[in-house]
């Protein structure tokens, strides 16, 4: 037993090469609200997670970052309104799992920075 649980997850990092050009990208694009931000990284609100985009402190870090999923409530009709923001899917909303009466929706989307992301939709049938 654990006397000191982790709570939640509190901030996930995200690799960027270029940090202007991925903090409009999450700003302007995604539409995330801009906490602050430095010259080498940039803290996004996502519902109470936070998001922070940063330059790797070196190589070892230089790398894609983990496949991060929103969750929205009406995935084609976030899909095509990103879409008209010029986000880059990688295909469209898709059924992945089917549950009793809840299918899992999703659609991936690269981000300016080459990593790839989600959207994601649970859905009652």
């Amino acid at each position: 037993m654990h006397s000191n649980p982790i709570q939640k997850v509190g901030q996930i990092g995200i690799p960027v090469k270029n940090i202007e050009r991925a903090t409009a990208y999450y700003q302007e694009k995604l539409g995330l609200p801009l906490l602050f931000n430095t010259d080498t990284m940039a803290f996004f609100d996502c519902e109470g997670v936070r998001l922070l985009l940063t330059l790797p402190e070196n190589e070892q870090f230089a790398h894609p970052s983990s496949v991060i999923y929103f969750q929205v409530a009406d995935i084609k009709e976030k899909y095509e309104e990103l879409l008209s923001n010029g986000v880059q899917f990688i295909g469209e909303p898709h059924v992945v799992a089917k549950v009793g009466d809840t299918e899992t929706w999703m659609v991936f989307f690269k981000d300016s920075e080459e990593n790839t992301h989600a959207f994601m939709s649970e859905v009652s049938v």
